[in-house]
Order: structure tokens, then sequence, then C-alpha cells
């Protein structure tokens, strides 16, 4: 799978309430062609997008994510904390994102975000749905239980690891979870670790880069990929 280089991070960065279909949207006007976004079960099992296991830093609920079914989920004002005038954005589920990816023509990555006792079983259900969509998915993870699970559910679908820092065993980590790529953190990389997994052949993205300067230098260390909170700092032909 070619990455795209620029991927708006959270659905569409900073420019938008993170995880909704607005960002969607607006990544696809900026001229964005991927994106990313977090995955996580509702009581009922429904896959919806949220980052966090509680819910008032980004929306207008309490509690926890995994207490509420996906219909009390999507009753919630997910865009107004982000600014008045996405007051009205609800907060999507899986499906839904992956349909409007569908239409708009963007590659997705679906980070899987396990609750806590949740790991295998978010894994499953997430790859289940994304299985059944169409367009060009990956799925990432910081659970390795996770990702085994979605390897088990659905194998055909490409995965990732998804790590701090590149550590010692990534090698035994992209065996277990049958993956064929690396996504860490772009203050954590260090350039021995990436020409390790740039010699195995694999593609090696970065997370959260938002300044130009600091994206150029990491694609000329020879980084496939960036996810920004500033998609707007490039151009669509950049992208």
């Amino acid at each position: 799978m070619i990455y795209p280089r620029i991927i708006a991070h959270r659905c569409g960065g900073a420019l938008t309430p993170e995880n909704t279909l607005a960002g969607l949207r607006l990544a696809k006007r900026l001229g964005c062609r991927g994106v990313e976004f977090d995955a996580m079960l509702a009581a009922d099992g429904v896959p919806v997008l949220i980052h966090d296991e509680t819910l008032q830093r980004t929306t207008s609920g309490q509690g926890r994510v995994a207490d509420m079914s996906s219909a009390q989920l999507g009753g919630l004002d997910a865009g107004g904390r982000h600014h008045p005038a996405f007051a009205v954005e609800p907060l999507p589920t899986l499906d839904e994102a992956l349909r409007l990816c569908a239409e708009l023509g963007l590659w997705a990555n679906v980070e899987i975000k396990p609750s806590a006792g949740q790991e295998a079983e978010t894994g499953r259900v997430v790859a289940r749905h994304a299985a059944a969509a169409k367009g060009k998915l990956l799925l990432s993870s910081f659970s390795a239980s996770a990702l085994r699970a979605a390897a088990d559910e659905a194998v055909r679908l490409p995965r990732a690891i998804l790590v701090e820092a590149i550590p010692a065993d990534w090698r035994e980590r992209i065996s277990a979870a049958e993956a064929f790529a690396v996504h860490c953190s772009a203050r954590a990389l260090a350039a021995e670790a990436l020409a390790a997994v740039s010699d195995a052949g694999l593609p090696l993205a970065c997370y959260t880069v938002n300044r130009r300067e600091d994206a150029e230098r990491l694609f000329a260390m020879g980084v496939s990929a960036i996810f920004t909170d500033r998609p707007d700092l490039w151009s669509a032909k950049e992208m």
C-alpha cells in the first residue's frame, strides 16, 4: 500500500472537531488524500469515533464511552467544545466515517483504540466493520492484542504497529501482528531505527508533525508519511 504523504490527524486536525464527519469533509476540501481517526466500542459493541475513554474533553457528555450505547453517543454534541460553529456535530459511528471516506475518495488509517480490558474484542469488531467497507484503509494500534485479533478477523486488511519510539523488538512485533508498517512519534524517531525499518522494506509514518520544516526534514530522512493537525500548511498537489 502506498501512503499519502500528508495525513490529517483525527479526521481534520486542529481545524475541526476531532474524529467527526466535519473533519473528513474539510480534509477533502483542503486536498487531503488520507485521514486518520480513532475507533472505540460503545456499550452495545458498535465502534464509534473517539479518542478518549471518557467523554468530557471532546463532547457534551460525561462518563465512559464503554458505558453508553451507540444511540446515546450519537445524540451528543461532539463539536461545540471545539467551536460554537460546530455545536450540532454528532459523534459518528465507524461505519458512517468509512462510508463518507469511500464517497470522498479518502484513504483511511483506522486506529483501534480499545477501552481498558477490551483490547481483543475491539480489534475483532473494528476489523470486521473495516473489512466490510469500501475504499482503501489500514488498521493500526498501540495494543498488540488488538492488532492480533484484527489479523485473525480480517487477515487481508493491512496493519501497522503503533509505538512511541521504535523498540528493539520491532521485528517481532511486526511479525506477531502480521503488519507491514511502523507508525511512531516524530519526536522519538532515531535515525538508526529508521534506517533499519527502511532497510527491511517497510513504510514508516510519523505523528504528530505540525510544522512544514519538521515534515521536510523527516521526508529527507526517508519517512514515508506524516500525521498532522495542520493539513492546511500544504497544497493539494503536495499531499
